[in-house]
């Protein structure tokens, strides 16, 4: 296909017409690279073909700090945009490097966490992704042992972040092909001198590989890009009936609203099924993949395991979790929250059904109303001071509105079910005495319920 800048233009349209709505912004991943600076220049060209869409282009260059080049980079990118009457902003991010920290995805995963923050939903990120990076992406994809999900590498059009789009109009065009129009139009760009450095796998395919590979067979980056296009097309019906089969295993934590998936009905499928619908169910909350043999071991514990066994495993920021007979996928948790004294002002708001606080993850906030049905706590009982109490012993007796007689609070978070690892979360109301009141979203206490037709205050986590 022969480049041109008409060319990306209408490739550009037909992108954006694939989409479920047309975007309210267009981003540019600008590094001011050879790649980046066309893009950028066909955005000129573009806004001024359609005047409507320049307010709504914005050039986004972010600031790693690796290079001493770095801030000369930033100050040509916002020369550029200048001259093509865009804006550009210059964003800095900071890095969390570390032992056996990848650079590379590290400032990847910074640099597009930063651009998400900017995006609203439904607004479409450009990047200058190009044909040749397509074969380098699919022979990095194969060195992992990735399968046909990997090997789908990038497509032209692709979610971004869960609501945003990501489009990559160069695709279908090689990198001399984009650095012959660069030289043609006298673009000038900048030189990450990191490209440079073969340590980095990239870029050893890119300088030692890649060249050897296309010098045999120059159709490579072209071929290879129709193979990952089947790969993606193969996923794509995979994935489709993927959801078909997982969506009847899917059930939501009534304390979070987590999504669950049932321990039972997995078992149903053969391995090869449990493994593609526990990705599946990982996936779906934008949690990283284990490898193939963590995901092995984790089947192994979380379907073998004794019913009551506190299984909890740990691949990198993903846990996994089982309990009462489903699993849960998440990031580690937080640190327990401290019980607190309400505030003068938080106690007024309680009395009155109006009180909102944020809570600790995976719990979001307590939600405090003022009825006269469900089950309530008298106001008889708020006196004063009041606190918000965690972690209370599980030898606790505690009366239940639900129960006729009372038990310790160990038996009543058996008997609701709560999972263990949430149980401290879960703020209890307690009076200056240590007295537990009520528990949110599950019981007030029975010699403290608001008589029939009598207002109350009920307590619920959302």
């Amino acid at each position: 296909m022969k480049l041109s800048e008409s060319a990306v233009i209408d490739e550009l349209q037909r992108l954006m017409a694939t989409l479920p709505q047309l975007p309210n912004a267009i981003w540019l991943g600008y590094s001011g690279g050879a790649d980046s600076e066309y893009l950028a220049y066909i955005l000129g060209l573009f806004a001024k073909k359609f005047p409507e869409w320049r307010s709504r282009i914005h050039l986004l260059h972010i600031h790693h700090g690796l290079s001493q080049h770095a801030d000369s980079w930033a100050q040509h990118c916002c020369r550029s945009a200048q001259a093509a009457a865009l804006p550009c902003q210059v964003l800095p991010v900071q890095l969390q490097l570390g032992p056996r920290v990848s650079v590379e995805a590290e400032a990847r995963r910074a640099r597009y966490q930063v651009i998400a923050e900017q995006m609203a939903p439904g607004d479409v990120l450009l990047t200058a992704h190009h044909q040749d990076d397509q074969l380098e992406t699919v022979l990095l994809a194969l060195k992992r042992g990735q399968g046909p999900k990997g090997l789908s590498a990038m497509g032209n059009c692709q979610r971004f972040m869960g609501n945003c789009w990501q489009l990559r109009p160069l695709l279908n065009f090689s990198r001399a092909q984009i650095l012959a129009r660069v030289t043609a139009l006298s673009l000038n760009y900048v030189h990450d001198e990191s490209n440079d450095n073969i340590r980095y796998d990239r870029n050893f395919l890119r300088r030692d590989i890649v060249p050897k590979l296309k010098m045999r067979w120059p159709e490579l980056p072209a071929t290879i890009s129709r193979s990952a296009a089947l790969c993606a097309e193969q996923q794509q019906l995979l994935d489709e009936i993927t959801q078909e089969k997982l969506q009847p295993l899917l059930d939501s934590c009534r304390f979070t609203g987590a999504p669950l998936l049932a321990l039972a009905g997995l078992r149903q499928f053969p391995d090869r099924w449990q493994r593609q619908l526990l990705r599946a169910f990982i996936e779906q909350q934008s949690l990283p993949l284990p490898s193939m043999v963590q995901l092995d071991e984790a089947l192994l514990q979380l379907l073998q395991s004794d019913d009551d066994a506190k299984v909890h495993l740990k691949f990198g920021e993903l846990e996994l979790r089982r309990a009462y007979g489903h699993i849960y996928a998440m990031t580690a948790l937080p640190a327990l929250p401290a019980s607190q004294p309400l505030t003068a002002s938080e106690q007024l708001a309680l009395q009155q059904g109006t009180l909102q606080l944020p809570l600790s993850a995976p719990l979001r906030q307590l939600n405090c109303s003022l009825t006269d049905t469900g089950p309530r706590l008298a106001l008889y009982a708020l006196v004063l001071p009041l606190s918000l109490s965690y972690a209370l012993p599980g030898s606790l007796r505690c009366h239940p509105h639900y129960r006729d007689k009372a038990r310790e609070l160990k038996k009543i978070w058996q008997e609701a079910q709560v999972p263990y690892w949430l149980r401290p979360r879960i703020p209890a109301l307690t009076s200056a005495d240590g007295t537990l009141l009520a528990m949110a979203g599950l019981f007030v206490d029975k010699q403290l319920l608001a008589a029939e037709q009598q207002p109350g205050i009920a307590l619920s986590l959302s």
